[in-house]
């Protein structure tokens, strides 16, 4: 792998305190949990702690170190958003204070900064840090993501990246030259959360929704990387037919119409009651198949390995595509939307597959 600067190798001891810095979005955050189990595989005994926005915290949780488990060891939720809402307030800058003394509680020998922007740097420098200490980040842009090149000053190891490059192998990429480890194959033991905890929500039955139901997250934060509504309507008629429920999850005023509209349509389909990201768990992992977009909650079904269809429209597939699970079918791409008769045939496929 490339690197912007003299690579730094710092002998580490069997137990070093390493800092990995993801603080959002949802999706990002899933694409940056197969570092957590590389690198407890090849330091069973150290300190992992993270740094995520106050909104995701609950998506590291099941990966907290516990009896029997060791995962993540420190959670430290950052509530950037939420105070720049009310950068005069008070409260904002006591709980920003608080924040930086709960970080400094720890001297870390490797960070790991897997975002590439100025605040995730920003983190890393408030961080307190062994004379000695790595800190790793993104050299150079890739197609298609966020990149701000002023993070580089904060980093004493920039690592250079291909152009394009999967969310979670640019991860791997960072943490690879952090350690100075050879880059770990894409295929290498991918994985994302524990087993038990994927099961245990697996049979917690999801209120309010009949099996067998299929999931239609069709909404997105932007509006280009949308299937259009007819395809969506064709879809659901079709797998109606089969005995599923058409489930649209909505998560604003404007996608609630949008699943009303479709729903309108779409024989016996529900509009559930909103539910949060957390409650989103249990609602994927019961549902038979999962349908969506490029969007946060598609990718948390690609995670947890549930059968899933990610549809691409305005994005790239190569970026965010699930490629570690036969349970998941990738479709479309950049300027190039699945016709409905493909989505059909994979959701066939799917569901069939399921059944045996």
């Amino acid at each position: 792998m490339g690197s912007g600067s003299k690579v730094r190798v710092m002998k580490l001891g069997a137990s070093p305190k390493i800092l990995l810095v993801k603080l959002s979005s949802l999706g990002d955050v899933l694409h940056n949990l197969p570092i957590v189990w590389d690198i407890r595989a090849r330091f069973p005994d150290a300190q992992i702690d993270w740094v995520v926005e106050e909104g995701y915290v609950h998506l590291l949780q099941p990966l907290l170190s516990r009896d029997g488990f060791r995962g993540i060891d420190r959670i430290i939720p950052f509530g950037l958003r939420r105070w720049k809402k009310s950068l005069f307030s008070l409260d904002s800058w006591c709980e920003f204070f608080a924040f930086k003394k709960n970080l400094q509680q720890v001297s870390y020998d490797v960070i790991i900064e897997t975002q590439g922007l100025l605040k995730s740097a920003l983190v890393c420098s408030l961080a307190k840090k062994n004379p000695e200490a790595i800190v790793a980040g993104l050299a150079n842009a890739t197609e298609y993501s966020g990149y701000e090149p002023i993070a580089r000053i904060f980093y004493n190891q920039c690592v250079q990246v291909p152009s394009q490059c999967h969310a979670l192998d640019r991860s791997r990429y960072v943490t690879c030259s952090a350690f100075d480890w050879p880059l770990i194959d894409r295929l290498e033991d991918i994985r994302f959360y524990p087993n038990d905890y994927v099961q245990a929500i697996s049979a917690k039955q999801a209120v309010g929704m009949r099996q067998p139901y299929i999931l239609f997250f069709h909404s997105t934060a932007r509006e280009a990387k949308r299937w259009s509504n007819q395809h969506w309507v064709a879809l659901g008629m079709a797998l109606s037919d089969q005995g599923y429920q058409v489930v649209l999850p909505w998560g604003n005023a404007s996608e609630r119409a949008v699943s009303d509209e479709l729903a309108a349509h779409i024989p016996n389909a529900v509009v559930p009651q909103a539910f949060s990201i957390e409650e989103a768990f249990s609602v994927v992992a019961n549902a038979a198949l999962v349908i969506g977009v490029d969007t946060g909650l598609t990718h948390l079904s690609a995670v947890l390995n549930k059968p899933t269809i990610e549809i691409y429209c305005d994005s790239p597939r190569w970026k965010t595509e699930g490629y570690w699970s036969d349970l998941i079918r990738n479709i479309g791409d950049i300027k190039v939307p699945p016709s409905t008769d493909d989505v059909i045939a994979s959701a066939i496929e799917l569901l069939s597959a399921a059944k045996h």
